[in-house]
């Protein structure tokens, strides 16, 4: 089994707020990864102590421990209790209840000798290549097929789609958005490999168009998770920057894990 791993800030002078883990048992015989993507408040939400990178940290580590060790319980029970968890260790200094409590995207995989089981909320992307070279994108779109009127503002997307019904789901502190994920399983002897990215790094197929999923693939092995992070910097570099809710952000933060079954 091979791991790559790549995460870089979109600006230097600011936290990165992704976080990405894996881990295998001694055996060698499966593993897991972990994929965030911290969702930037706008600026002056003060209802908690806490920033994105502290949230990110608190619930990658649960969903790594509970992913490991908890075979038993399936992925999305694992991201409701993990949700849980990092709830509860706030909870009696800020306010959970708040639109813009911390939050994040999440992707999770995890496999034995057999089978890969994965979840995916939000609007990172997981990518499984067959041993033929086809690339499946695992995605959850809610977040794309929300009207654009209801991302006109931070305020107006808060009170009509952010972790509600008809809109999009991210996971903050509502243990039940776990079962707004987007589930499943697949043999693990028809796969080559496992990709998880998020969208600072999906940005080189959904929004510059370089190439389909399969050829984004094709780059990773070739120029490593780097070598995508650094040409969706040059593409950056020549736009005027992706509109995100409240503002234009320019460069996002860039996870990749790679992982050659």
């Amino acid at each position: 089994m091979r791991i790559q791993l790549a995460t870089v800030p979109g600006d230097p002078a600011r936290p990165n707020e992704d976080w990405a883990a894996t881990a295998m048992p001694a055996s060698g015989l499966g593993g897991l990864l972990v994929v965030l993507d911290g969702v930037t408040p706008p600026p002056g939400n003060g209802d908690c102590v806490h920033d994105v990178p502290w949230f990110t940290a608190r619930l990658g580590g649960a969903l790594t421990e509970l992913s490991a060790s908890r075979r038993d319980v399936t992925l999305a029970e694992i991201l409701a209790e993990s949700i849980r968890r990092t709830a509860d260790a706030h909870r009696d200094t800020c306010d959970l209840s708040h639109s813009r409590t911390p939050q994040a995207t999440v992707v999770l995989a995890r496999w034995d000798s057999a089978e890969l089981e994965y979840l995916v909320l939000s609007d990172s992307a997981l990518l499984l290549e067959s041993c033929d070279g086809t690339v499946r994108a695992v995605l959850d779109d809610r977040l794309d097929r929300v009207p654009r009127s209801a991302l006109v503002s931070d305020a107006v997307a808060d009170s009509l789609v952010r972790n509600k019904e008809g809109g999009f789901f991210t996971a903050a502190a509502d243990p039940s958005a776990a079962a707004r994920a987007v589930t499943g399983r697949e043999p693990l002897a028809p796969l080559r490999s496992v990709l998880a990215l998020t969208d600072g790094a999906t940005r080189w197929v959904e929004k510059f168009g370089e190439g389909s999923w399969g050829d984004c693939v094709a780059l990773i092995r070739k120029a490593g998770p780097e070598g995508l992070v650094e040409r969706v910097r040059e593409l950056e570099a020549g736009d005027v920057g992706r509109v995100f809710l409240g503002g234009s952000k320019r460069h996002d933060d860039a996870t990749v894990v790679a992982v050659e079954l």
